[in-house]
């Protein structure tokens, strides 16, 4: 274990994230084992079985010199439920907990800003159960009128896409529940992150992204959505998960031509990495400290950086 001097703050916590395409899990697992630590995922998508290729899982990424390193909340529920952020905390704290119980260094790798956030910033949540009656209510609305009404509650609790009918009547669903429910103390770890942020150029972010997608559809990203379909899980299901499920399934359903799919999910794509940047920038706008790293260097220059940061300002914790 590395031991910086007791004087200095002691780091219990690294947190590696980026926009897709970036390479962060790629840094996550190197820094895994230069630390001896495991990965924690904060991919909200990643946490369903089944979805493999459409959530770039990569699970061969997870292995150093032949060597596999832990990872943890992926492939943890089924595909076609609906995993949120307040169950993700949850899950969270128990990894973190064990990993530090059994002295390993936890690494929390993801681009999904909000699960980050809600882990970094110990966001107090509720779990919000179902209103049939609100939903009642709400089913003949359109998409524009729903996020008209969303726009009235101000600053929201629920902040992911509402880009579908479900999704906006959820976000609805959710800021119902907390206009009425004050929200409950839980207990919390006191995490002490260092957080490392991978910055593209964005050209080389752009080109990255076209070109995953168009090896993920030759690898077999449309067949494993309709072995999706075919299981059970319904077209709406799929299509609440967004980008790769939402686009592909609508080509599979007949609403869409696949030339047509493939520009408009790499034009989602793209939408979705500046999303992600804009949601990092806020972080640090709202006093939340990002080590950027170049994400042109190589990997072992991105590790000594992380190692410099660490021996300056940190005694890492287990």
């Amino acid at each position: 274990m590395v031991k910086y001097g007791a004087e200095k703050k002691m780091f219990n916590l690294l947190s590696v994230i980026g926009p897709t395409a970036s390479g962060k899990t790629a840094l996550a697992v190197r820094l895994a084992v230069e630390f001896g630590g495991e990965v924690i995922s904060a991919d909200s998508r990643q946490v369903y079985r089944g979805m493999d290729i459409g959530t770039g899982k990569d699970i061969g990424e997870y292995v150093w010199r032949g060597q596999a390193v832990p990872y943890h909340l992926i492939d943890i529920v089924a595909a076609g439920s609906k995993y949120n952020v307040f169950e993700y905390q949850k899950d969270f704290v128990r990894v973190w907990e064990d990993c530090r119980k059994r002295e390993v260094f936890p690494v929390l790798c993801g681009g999904s800003g909000l699960y980050v956030e809600a882990v970094l910033k110990a966001y107090k949540l509720l779990a919000v159960p179902v209103n049939e009656v609100l939903r009642e209510n709400l089913k003949e609305k359109s998409l524009e009128e729903l996020a008209q009404l969303l726009s009235t509650y101000g600053k929201m609790h629920n902040t992911t896409d509402v880009d579908t009918v479900k999704r906006a009547v959820r976000a609805i669903e959710i800021e119902e529940y907390y206009r009425t429910h004050p929200q409950e103390e839980r207990d919390f770890p006191e995490l002490h992150p260092l957080i490392v942020g991978v910055d593209v150029d964005r050209e080389v972010r752009r080109r990255r992204i076209t070109e995953r997608l168009h090896a993920r559809l030759k690898n077999g990203m449309v067949e494993e959505v309709k072995g999706l379909l075919e299981s059970g899980i319904s077209a709406e299901d799929l299509i609440y998960y967004g980008l790769e499920y939402k686009y592909i399934t609508l080509y599979l359903t007949g609403k869409t031509d696949y030339q047509t799919m493939v520009g408009q999910l790499n034009i989602a794509i793209h939408q979705f990495a500046k999303r992600q940047m804009t949601w990092f920038r806020k972080m640090e706008r709202e006093g939340m400290r990002i080590r950027w790293i170049d994400g042109g260097l190589s990997l072992e220059e991105k590790v000594e950086c992380v190692r410099r940061w660490l021996a300056e300002e940190s005694e890492v914790s287990v």
